[in-house]
Formats: structure tokens, C-alpha cells, sequence
């Protein structure tokens, strides 16, 4: 029996390669998606299995005895700890960071993290050699003659006490300025709030009163134009 080979038709064929782009753009977003999270998941293993919690003990070389408040500084990074009483230190840091060890009283020392080391902990006994260091020459020298010595001695400005400086925050004046510079706290704030609301509630419905013609009013407005509260202060 003799086969025949029937030719698609030219519709069918353009039908057939629709539905398959149709579906390729149906499924290529989430595939992009799936994508970027495996991407994503596996920058984030990789940085998490990069960060080491570097821990130790930094003390002295000769009588191995802890160093209290040693900086412990990640080098191109502003960032860092130090050392307590016990010379106990702990720091997060990457592998292949370059970690260095300052103290006034001793020599620099620099420690860098393995990129080959195995876990996400490392621990270090760091020792410390002591440093001299020396200042530059400072010569004091007697006043040249009495007089000059007298001159300075007598204009000499001696800084304020305590009670100097107590006695200069109660004064009148001080606190005037104070009282119209500093601002409110809360709970000063909470109580004028809740006066003016008071006082809304009292006169609500009716004129609250003026002080047009309170004589005490008059007479707070006298003394605060002798004071000089109402001058233009430049």
C-alpha cells in the first residue's frame, strides 16, 4: 500500500507557531524570575559563607597579660571595636580582610583572615611589644623681668566656679533670656495644651472676656514697657 504524505496547510502551520510563542511569553517571566532567585540565593551563600566572627584575647608579649582598650579596626572599612579590662575582643569580618591591632603604649600589629579557612570562626592570640614614644622638647622660661610677670598675673582671666557659674544661671536677666530661647519639654507643652482647651471650654458659646480694661493687665503692660520687653533687640 503506498503511503501519502499529506503537506501541512499554511494556516495551520501560523496558527501552530502562535500558540508556541504565545506560550514562550506566558512562561519566559517566570522563568527570568526562578532565575534571579537562584542567582540571588547563591550571591547569598556565597556572602554568608564569607563572613567570619574573628574572636581572641590581645595581651602583652612578656608577661602575657591582657591589654584593655586596644583598637581592633577592619582596614579600608570605618568600622572596628575594642578591648575590654580583660584584653577580650570579637568582631564580624570578611575572609581575606586585613585586620589591625593600635594602642597608644604599643607597636602596631596586623593580622589578615585566610581566604582558604575552613568555617565561619577564627581566633586569634595577638601579642603586643610596648613603644616608646618620644615627645618633642618643651623649655619653660621664667617672666624676662617682675614687672611684665605683675602685668600678667593681674590680668590673668581665672575661669568661673560653681558658684560663679550658679549665680550667673539665676540671674534675672539670664533667665528671662533662657525662658524665651529654650524651648518647652512635653510636659510643659501637655499642660499649656490642655489649659487652652480648658479655657475653650469654659467660654464656649459666649465672647471670652477682654482685657481691655483689666487694671491688672494695665498694670502687667506697665511694667513690661519699663522693663524694656517691647525694645527691637538686634
Amino acid at each position: 500500500m503506498r503511503k501519502v504524505r499529506v503537506k501541512p496547510d499554511a494556516d495551520f502551520l501560523a496558527e501552530r507557531k502562535r500558540a508556541i510563542f504565545d506560550g514562550m511569553k506566558r512562561w519566559l517571566p517566570l522563568l527570568f524570575v526562578l532565575f534571579l532567585n537562584v542567582r540571588a540565593q547563591a550571591q547569598f551563600e556565597g556572602v554568608k559563607d564569607s563572613v567570619v566572627q574573628l574572636y581572641g584575647v590581645i595581651m602583652t608579649a612578656d608577661s602575657l597579660v591582657g591589654i584593655p582598650a586596644v583598637s581592633v579596626t577592619v582596614k579600608g572599612q570605618n568600622r572596628g571595636t575594642i578591648s575590654n579590662n580583660q584584653g577580650v575582643f570579637s568582631i564580624v569580618v570578611l575572609k581575606g580582610d586585613v585586620v589591625e591591632f593600635t594602642h597608644v603604649s604599643y607597636k602596631p600589629k596586623v593580622v589578615e583572615i585566610p581566604r582558604t579557612l575552613q568555617g565561619n570562626q577564627y581566633s586569634v592570640v595577638q601579642l603586643m611589644v610596648e613603644d616608646t614614644v618620644y615627645l618633642p622638647a618643651t623649655i619653660i622660661r621664667p617672666r624676662p623681668t617682675p614687672a611684665q610677670f605683675e602685668r600678667d598675673f593681674v590680668n590673668l582671666e581665672i575661669p568661673d566656679d560653681d558658684i560663679e557659674i550658679a549665680r550667673k544661671n539665676n540671674d534675672i536677666a539670664k533667665r528671662r533670656v533662657l525662658m524665651e530661647s529654650v524651648p518647652v519639654d512635653g510636659r510643659e507643652a501637655t499642660s499649656m495644651q490642655l489649659r487652652n482647651v480648658a479655657n475653650r471650654a469654659v467660654y464656649a458659646g459666649q465672647l471670652p472676656p477682654q482685657n481691655l480694661f483689666n487694671p491688672a493687665a494695665w498694670a502687667e503692660f506697665i511694667k513690661a514697657w519699663k522693663r524694656g520687653d517691647f525694645k527691637r533687640k538686634n
